[in-house]
């Protein structure tokens, strides 16, 4: 970042104070957090990333993932996260901008620009970049606009179409155009994760999965473990332990309770899965949680 664009930069982030904080851009959220001291999970959705101050390591899968200030994440997909946030050497707070991917605009945009030729395949589903000098400058437009709330109406569509615009152009475009499309696998793993998204909490057989996006039982593990990182079986698991943790950590269930409303039989092979995702037992992590709320 040249040192105008850091200046402007710091003044658009000087009144900014951790917590959420609402944009008032539609599909653009501004986040905030003074740091993490361990892991937390997370759903991302087709979005972009972009990271405006510290730093931020995720996991999914056998795959992690850290990316800093002056980078990008793309998600092509809705994913079950592990992700923590930390503050820069300063001791200022982590600030991030999330755009959610509009597929129709994204489309629209695409059938204006030159034809790109991407090769065959598909990307994996998580993917970061460096933030080039043309796409800070759009999001230090963004920053600024949220406190010019008369001018959001008028001004926001052209600040996204400028933010597409520019990741299409940068070196996740493939991924990005993916996304828009209907052909290829990822339009076709995005129907299954929906798919399993639904019936997450009852047995399946990765057939009935394959028949409900048109592909067959090998072709979708494969281009699901690509896209992924996982097994289709390997992702519902991981939604029922998230969505478990979130009854627990809620307090609307108890250990047992959390086990049995995700689909499964045993208790005590929730809390092995548990302890190996997590690395900490459900009632550790309760106990954790619990003592954290009350030192806060």
């Amino acid at each position: 970042m040249d040192i105008h664009a850091s200046t402007l930069l710091e003044t658009a982030l000087r009144n900014i104070h951790p917590g959420a904080v609402t944009s008032g851009i539609p599909r653009i959220e501004l986040h905030v957090d003074q740091g993490q001291a361990s892991e937390s999970a997370c759903q991302y959705r087709a979005m972009a990333c972009f990271i405006l101050q510290g730093s931020k390591r995720v996991s999914f899968g056998d795959k992690v993932l850290r990316y800093e200030s002056g980078h990008y994440l793309i998600s092509a997909l809705d994913l079950p996260l592990m992700g923590q946030v930390y503050g820069d050497a300063r001791h200022r707070p982590y600030v991030a901008l999330t755009l959610v991917l509009d597929p129709a605009l994204l489309n629209e945009l695409i059938l204006s620009m030159p034809v790109a030729s991407d090769g065959e395949g598909s990307e994996s589903g998580l993917s970061t970049a460096p933030m080039t000098q043309e796409l800070e400058s759009v999001l230090i437009r963004a920053l600024v606009l949220m406190n010019r709330p008369a001018d959001i109406p008028i001004l926001a569509p052209l600040i996204e179409r400028e933010l597409l615009y520019r990741l299409l152009s940068g070196p996740h475009g493939k991924l990005l155009r993916q996304i828009a499309s209907a052909k290829g696998p990822l339009p076709k793993v995005r129907k299954a994760i929906g798919w399993i998204g639904q019936h997450f909490d009852r047995p399946f057989k990765v057939e009935d999965v394959g028949a409900a996006c048109g592909m067959s039982r090998a072709s979708l593990n494969r281009s699901f473990r690509d896209i992924t990182g996982l097994s289709p079986l390997q992702y519902q698991k991981q939604l029922r332990l998230l969505e478990a943790r979130r009854l627990l950590i809620g307090g609307e269930h108890n250990v047992s309770g959390a086990a049995f409303s995700v689909g499964y039989e045993s208790s005590s092979q929730f809390s092995r899965d548990y302890l190996r995702h997590f690395e900490v037992s459900p009632n550790q992590d309760l106990r954790r949680t619990m003592h954290a709320r009350s030192a806060a």
